[in-house]
């Protein structure tokens, strides 16, 4: 039998009021403390602050710009603690300020970037939160195949050979999904 995952403190960091309030009870559900749910960047900076969490769970989109703003203060406080866990959450493809969270040296914090509507399953997420917090990156095949497209003009992906990328464009075709089930003893749906 294997060991539960460890309880985490998380600072948690979403403006919908009720999304909000969903993750959090799915994550004290799974025995994490959530130390502060926030609605802006602002509070995300501040709670991390106030209770130095082991996680950070954030949407992209928040105030006061209702721009990337989560995103920005995750690349924040990433620049301050290289091995803080963050899992950002959003509702399309961005790829700016993803060299800060992805390229920082971090020996413990991995990184989660998910797309919402790819979220559908709790075990899932919950997996993802775990894992990240555990020094995996998970990014989701979207956003994969948005650094793929845009590396022409970006570093480390603009040094990738030409079979480095086709590779890296399998994992975001869904290569990464079958190894996900595989891990979870699941056949892929056919």
């Amino acid at each position: 039998m294997t060991a539960p995952p460890p309880r985490l403190r998380i600072v948690l960091a979403e403006d919908s009021p009720l999304l909000r309030a969903g993750l959090e009870s799915v994550l004290t559900s799974a025995g994490h403390e959530v130390s502060a749910a926030v609605g802006d960047a602002a509070g995300l900076v501040h709670a991390y602050a106030a209770y130095a969490p082991d996680l950070v769970i954030t949407d992209v989109r928040m105030p006061p710009n209702g721009t990337d703003d989560g995103l920005r203060a995750a690349a924040e406080l990433r620049g301050r603690d290289p091995n803080l866990g963050i899992v950002v959450l959003s509702q399309y493809v961005s790829v700016a300020y993803l060299d800060d969270l992805l390229g920082a040296d971090s020996t413990e914090g991995g990184v989660g970037y998910l797309l919402k509507e790819r979220v559908g399953h709790v075990r899932q997420f919950l997996d993802t939160v775990s894992r990240v917090a555990a020094g995996e990156t998970i990014v989701d095949p979207e956003v994969v195949r948005a650094l793929v497209k845009s590396s022409r003009h970006r570093t480390p992906l603009a040094d990738l050979t030409a079979r480095e990328r086709e590779v890296l464009a399998l994992v975001a075709e869904g290569a990464a999904t079958l190894i996900y089930l595989r891990s979870l003893g699941q056949s892929p749906a056919r």
